[in-house]
């Protein structure tokens, strides 16, 4: 797939590997908002699921699907890596 190819021509590396190209030269406000913004998300979202689940289901759940990743796993953190990569990067200019 796309996502998965190090060497891809048109965007020279994967997402996460040019995410942390951008991490390491952006200002680092920008990228300390930004990823503080992704650890409030997921702090709600464990929030929401140990509500609705329980703590212990929800750390099963979430053991099942972090080591036995799917390709859907695999590209939506392709597509998160992207999204802030470029949440970074219109902020920087």
């Amino acid at each position: 797939m796309f996502f998965d190819d190090e060497d891809d021509i048109f965007t020279g590396g994967s997402p996460k590997a040019k995410f942390f190209d951008i991490v390491y030269h952006a200002n680092r406000n920008l990228v300390e908002n930004e990823l503080d913004k992704v650890i409030t998300r997921l702090c709600a979202l464990e929030e929401l699921l140990e509500e609705k689940m329980g703590e212990e289901k929800m750390e099963e759940e979430l053991n099942k699907m972090c080591y036995l990743p799917s390709k859907e796993l695999e590209n939506a953190k392709a597509s998160k890596y992207m999204e802030l990569t470029a949440n970074i990067l219109t902020q920087n200019e």
